[in-house]
């Protein structure tokens, strides 16, 4: 599965939060409901996101140093996880935060038609935003379902703003029916309900998030399919005879390490084994491109061995 970085998904997310943080705190000012607070919050927090989406993206483009030999391609998944556990989470506990406090306080909305004007507006623009990322998304999920693309991406930043579309939309539902409930029953305390969902549902995409992000600041192998290309690039079946044992390991979304123990003849000459070594790591990079890093260790196969 490519591990496109999906900026063009980045920046329509981007412009359309900034709009509709705008747009909400002016709600807020106008009618006190805690809900449009909560989903302000939630918009400024995702515009965080995406800035530094933006930010790890054009770090991880830096050449390698002497310091760091395989580059920094793993600065995506740092700011991955940063988006994850800072932002997401800050959104969540303030929301749990001001939905308790209204609850405890309720008060009646004033002007109510500005939370729900903006509310109809955000869900429009999150819409557009969410369906551009859909299309991003499509053009590399391949045949896995949703959520087999958020947990198998190698590139972190569309399933984070898959998540935070989908978790918006949610959001403002929720924000739309607590609103909504406190003007048909005269009682603030729907909005503090919303509100605290809103929280409990920007925790828990936070959870999601910063599990996935962890697996690949871990190191995650290439997908089972990009394996069998490898292997089967390796032998040419005269001097790599096979593959006695292979490891792989992501450096990035887009650079993959191979090492491998390669199988050659018992009466090879050095001359013949470095053709062959040089041979398979150009078989191998024509099959799987992203394989940048290929280190080929060749030995003579052993049946009781292996």
């Amino acid at each position: 599965m490519s591990a496109s970085g999906g900026t063009k998904a980045i920046v329509a997310a981007l412009g359309a939060n900034l709009a509709i943080a705008a747009a909400k705190f002016v709600a807020f000012a106008f009618s006190g409901s805690s809900s449009m607070l909560a989903e302000g919050v939630h918009s400024i927090a995702d515009s965080g996101n995406q800035g530094l989406l933006l930010l790890g993206g054009k770090k991880a483009k830096r050449e390698a140093t002497p310091q760091h030999p395989f580059g920094y391609g793993r600065e995506r998944y740092i700011y991955g996880f940063l988006v994850s556990i800072v932002l997401f989470t800050i959104g969540g506990v303030f929301a749990l935060y001001e939905g308790y406090e209204k609850i405890k306080h309720p008060h009646d909305l004033e002007n109510w038609y500005w939370p729900v004007g903006v509310l109809v507006f955000a869900i429009v623009a999150e819409g557009f935003s969410f369906r551009t990322a859909i299309k991003e998304s499509n053009e590399i999920r391949g045949q896995l379902t949703w959520s087999q693309f958020v947990r198998r991406a190698k590139a972190p930043e569309l399933p984070v703003v898959l998540l935070e579309d989908f978790g918006a939309l949610v959001g403002l539902v929720l924000a739309l029916g607590g609103v909504g409930l406190s003007l048909l029953t005269g009682n603030g305390v729907w909005d503090g309900i919303g509100t605290v969902c809103i929280g409990a549902l920007l925790v828990l995409i936070a959870l999601v998030l910063a599990a996935e992000t962890k697996s690949l600041l871990l190191g995650e192998a290439a997908d089972a399919d990009q394996v069998a290309k490898i292997r089967e690039a390796l032998v040419d079946g005269e001097t790599v005879t096979g593959v006695i044992h292979m490891r792989t390991l992501h450096l990035g979304p887009e650079e993959l390490l191979v090492a491998a123990k390669i199988a050659v003849q018992h009466d090879d000459t050095a001359a013949e084994v470095a053709r062959a070594i040089d041979e398979a790591e150009a078989r191998v990079r024509a099959a799987v491109p992203i394989a940048r890093v290929i280190y080929l260790e060749p030995d003579i196969l052993r049946t009781a061995a292996a």
